[in-house]
């Protein structure tokens, strides 16, 4: 007999950790995610793995999001020496997206010892470093999408293609136990259908167990056409009163479909004089490795590079310029409006991002664009919510600024896209639903029985499985 114990991303959105146990395959987990949300080191320093890391035989990833992976380094760090699994382009997307995430976390562990010792309180040690990273860099194991590979006796996995970012894959584990044959698929999160730059996430119709994700399982997304419309309209508002915009972003896949459908609106003569910063120095090297991977992404919107003779994404917007020092971006400080800022963290939970919201969120000309979902306690979050004032280093600032979202930039499958996708699989499949907040999963489920009779369970943490 297999089980399935979920210990993140369990009735919330982030966290990614479920444990496979099979004598078929050992003790592998499907994903290692950090919990986001709050104070990122008091956050780190209270996570708690539920299993011995020294037991887990393998690791297979989904994708290179910090909540599907940002916790490795802990989980190596505490004894795990078994391989990690994932495709080619999420293990070209590790390195930067670990290093930086370390580096972040030791600089604020720094900044926080600091002020405790001149208060004469104790100070702590890093529960992990720079060399975690680099063991978790030697224990990666690439494989191609829909070339299967072998995990412990008798069990197979497949990786397929899940069109939510660069090397984002859908996980099909088959175990062979007592001569009888068990599927398990785990969708990681699924991409939406006609998503710039990105395939259609992968059809699969056979498993005994799917375990989806249920983050937009409550609604769907505006149609990209009427999207871009919206976008161009609130750029144009902010133009004529001199403003500036800010938009918070992912570095992996947001970004570089903002700057694919800012190309677009320049292109067509939509995007007025506006002056465009990356000011990101993770999000510049994700898009390094991205045009590396040009080819495995959608045809049509390649093709429309390719019309354009453009080598790489960042060159498909003229005006767009990268900031990778902190001179640089200081710099653009100087700008009164007339500027489109692109910067991280997505969510707003770090980042220089909080630099630009303490120099302009308090001026009613500028605008805030949120170009994807922000998780509950995020200061992303509380400004979608309604914030009207908001604490950045130390000092309180109005929230005057226009606070727009925007849903053609989820890289998440709407409601109709996550039923469509159940649906393609067996009535009698079990239906599993993590990643989603209560509310988003409630309403899917209900969805799913009222009109399509099936039936999907919904695991709070620590709660196991057995298939």
């Amino acid at each position: 007999m297999a089980t399935l114990t979920f210990y993140g991303a369990a009735q919330e959105v982030t966290g990614s950790c479920h444990l496979l146990e099979s004598k078929a395959c050992g003790r592998v987990l499907l994903d290692c995610g950090l919990r986001q949300g709050g104070d990122a080191v008091e956050r780190i320093h209270n996570e708690r793995f539920s299993f011995k890391p020294d037991s887990i035989d393998a690791v297979v990833l989904s994708h290179a999001h910090l909540d599907h992976c940002g916790m490795l380094p802990l989980l190596v760090h505490q004894g795990f020496k078994g391989p990690i699994h994932c495709t080619r382009a999420t293990a070209d997307l590790l390195p930067i997206m670990l290093h930086d995430a370390v580096g972040l976390y030791l600089r604020d562990l720094e900044r926080d010892n600091l002020r405790a010792a001149r208060r004469g309180r104790k100070t702590r040690e890093p529960v992990y470093d720079e060399e975690d990273v680099e063991r978790v860099l030697k224990q990666l194991q690439p494989s191609r999408y829909r070339k299967p590979f072998t995990l412990g006796h008798h069990c197979t996995v497949t990786l397929h293609d899940a069109g939510h970012i660069l090397g984002s894959a859908i996980v099909e584990v088959v175990l062979t136990e007592n001569a009888t044959e068990k599927r398990l698929v785990f969708s990681g999160d699924l991409g939406r259908r006609g998503s710039v730059l990105m395939n259609d996430p992968a059809a699969l119709d056979k498993a005994d167990v799917v375990l989806m994700e249920s983050t937009y399982g409550d609604r769907d997304h505006r149609y990209e056409d009427d999207s871009m419309d919206e976008l161009a309209e609130i750029l144009h508002e902010t133009w004529n009163k001199g403003g500036s915009v800010m938009i918070p972003s992912f570095a992996v896949g947001r970004t570089q479909e903002i700057i694919f459908h800012l190309g677009r609106l320049h292109h067509a003569g939509q995007l007025d004089n506006w002056e465009v910063f990356l000011d990101s120095p993770m999000a510049i090297k994700v898009t390094q490795v991205y045009d590396h991977w040009l080819d495995i992404m959608d045809g049509e919107d390649i093709r429309e590079l390719s019309e354009a003779h453009k080598a790489s994404l960042a060159d498909f917007l003229p005006r767009l310029q990268l900031t990778a020092d902190t001179e640089q971006s200081m710099a653009i400080n100087r700008i009164k409006g007339g500027a489109i800022i692109i910067a991280g963290s997505g969510m707003c939970t770090g980042g220089r991002i909080r630099h630009h919201f303490k120099q302009r969120i308090w001026d009613d000309r500028n605008t805030v664009i949120f170009a994807g979902f922000q998780a509950h306690g995020t200061l992303g979050r509380l400004l979608v919510d309604g914030m009207q004032t908001v604490k950045l280093f130390g000092e309180e600032y109005a929230v005057k600024a226009r606070i727009e979202t925007l849903g053609c930039f989820s890289a998440h499958a709407g409601q109709s896209e996550l039923v469509q996708w159940a649906n393609n699989f067996d009535p009698a499949s079990r239906l599993v639903l993590v990643h989603g907040e209560p509310t988003a999963q409630d309403a899917l489920a209900s969805l799913l029985w009222q009109e399509h009779q099936r039936r999907a369970a919904i695991p709070a943490e620590g709660d196991t499985l057995a298939f």
